[in-house]
């Protein structure tokens, strides 16, 4: 009998297919809703051709994509950290009219996108960034990545509230919140500071545990995620993370050989 045998896929053949408005995010144009806009405007060619399908299989690092003629590249790989203030939403734009996060950033970068979120009444560190793969990765569970907050709250508790905090409580939502870790950072006369570190995300997790124990939230400042503090940064500042930064972040989620950046370079910007 006759071996078979199958020619092996070409690297070309082999490389991820996206669609077209997560191609455009990838390479740091723009967010991927905008993307959309504006390829259904007919703004944008895919190997010379207009394209109006925000999903068109697309090879990023391969097909030639054009932006009103204008062809794209992959931009340098950018990741800053912000001070967010209390008040500005994490988003693009708000419908409300309210600011943003992006009145903080620095001119003439490529389009960045915030590595999770904090809600308007929060403040302290956000990172963002164009690299999307890595920016997935600090926000996916699995990673269980720890996030440092440091809250102020309208009463001292005891410990035994430490220790219910720890092992976690049902709400009435059905949904099971805990914390890693807490303890008393200091006290006033009349509300006192926790420190809380998680290791999971669920949306208003901390404001939704408290208030199970009838605490009210008075300030809610992420100071850490993972290795990285949030330091001196002044509220509504940035700056790109140092080259040792990114590494311990990436060493923190398991990655064995982080990715070679030159964000150095970056200082300038900010």
């Amino acid at each position: 009998m006759k071996r078979r045998f199958t020619k092996p896929a070409s690297k070309s053949s082999r490389l991820k297919k996206v669609g077209l408005a997560r191609a455009l995010s990838k390479l740091g144009y723009c967010s991927r809703s905008q993307a959309t806009d504006l390829i259904r405007a007919g703004h944008v060619k895919l190997n010379g051709a207009v394209r109006r399908d925000p999903e068109t299989p697309t090879h990023p690092g391969k097909d030639r994509i054009e932006v009103d003629n204008a062809p794209l590249a992959a931009s340098e790989k950018i990741y800053l950290m912000l001070n967010k203030p209390r008040g500005v939403v994490t988003s693009a734009s708000d419908e409300k009219g309210r600011e943003t996060v992006y009145a903080y950033l620095p001119k003439n970068l490529p389009w960045l996108a915030p590595v999770g979120r904090l809600d308007k009444a929060s403040e302290g560190l956000l990172l963002l960034t164009n690299d999307s793969e890595w920016a997935a990765r600090i926000t996916a569970p699995e990673t269980h990545l720890d996030k440092t907050y440091h809250v102020q709250i309208n009463a001292f508790v005891e410990d035994s509230t430490l220790v219910a905090l720890r092992e976690g409580v049902r709400t009435d939502e059905g949904g099971f919140l805990r914390v890693k870790d807490t303890r008393h950072l200091r006290r006033g006369e009349r509300n006192s500071w926790l420190e809380i570190i998680l290791d999971e995300g669920k949306n208003r997790q901390i404001r939704r545990l408290l208030e199970h124990f009838h605490l009210d939230v008075l300030r809610l400042v992420r100071v850490a995620i993972g290795p990285l503090a949030l330091g001196q940064l002044q509220k509504g500042a940035t700056r790109a993370l140092t080259s040792e930064e990114k590494k311990a972040l990436d060493r923190a989620m398991g990655l064995a050989q982080p990715q070679r950046t030159s964000i150095d370079s970056l200082y300038f910007l900010v």
